[in-house]
């Protein structure tokens, strides 16, 4: 009997002893960061395998059944959140991405915790709208934005072709003003404050498509 309470009290003291570990110490915590990403990323690995979209249909699924299909998932997920809620968080960090799919915010910052707002928009262009959001971001906490551009983009393509110009006029134009748009931007008397005086950080990146790996191209 003394030896199994002396074997319990061992169990316990490493459950502890490791319950302690991953919760009060810097190493604990990044590994349980790198651990809940890998996760992740087994789980992205799973669906990436699963090429249709509507795994009820062989041949070629209608806007109908896609919406079916999207209820469907929908249903899935919440269901999931519901037993397994997610804890709020205040962003920190307010991105501005190309709407293309291929940039996964959550692959390009592998954090799946909510410290992220996210503003997507087709060449991340950004209009008036778009700099009242970031301002209101920075209002309620943000401190770092990332204006990001992205290898292999649609829109920047549709402005360098003259016959895609003529399609897609007010893309391309956007695409064309998009730096006197940032620099606007950044000009924002509040903006600027916030910059200068070291409560706000706004970085420029390009990321790779292929790689999410991002590039810092000027900091502000």
């Amino acid at each position: 009997m003394k030896k199994k309470i002396v074997i319990g009290a061992v169990i316990l003291g490493v459950a502890l002893a490791g319950l302690g570990l991953a919760r009060w110490t810097v190493l604990g915590r990044e590994t349980q960061f790198v651990v809940g990403g890998a996760l992740v990323d087994v789980g992205y690995r799973l669906q990436d395998r699963l090429e249709r979209y509507d795994f009820a249909n062989s041949h070629d699924i209608t806007p109908e059944q896609v919406w079916e299909e999207i209820q469907e998932q929908n249903r899935l997920s919440s269901g999931m959140r519901t037993r397994f809620p997610r804890t709020a968080r205040h962003p920190l960090v307010a991105l501005v991405v190309c709407m293309d799919a291929r940039t996964d915010t959550n692959e390009l910052v592998g954090d799946t915790r909510r410290y992220y707002y996210v503003i997507r928009t087709a060449g991340s262009v950004m209009s008036e709208r778009e700099h009242e959001m970031l301002e209101l971001a920075v209002a309620n906490g943000v401190k770092l934005i990332l204006l990001t551009t992205h290898s292999d983009c649609a829109a920047e393509r549709a402005a360098a072709t003259p016959e895609l110009r003529g399609q897609f006029p007010a893309l391309a134009l956007a695409v064309d003003n998009r730096e006197a748009a940032v620099e606007g931007f950044l000009a924002r008397p509040k903006i600027a404050d916030a910059v200068a005086n070291g409560r706000l950080a706004v970085k420029r990146v390009n990321i790779s498509t292929l790689t999410d790996r991002m590039a810092d191209t000027k900091t502000e």
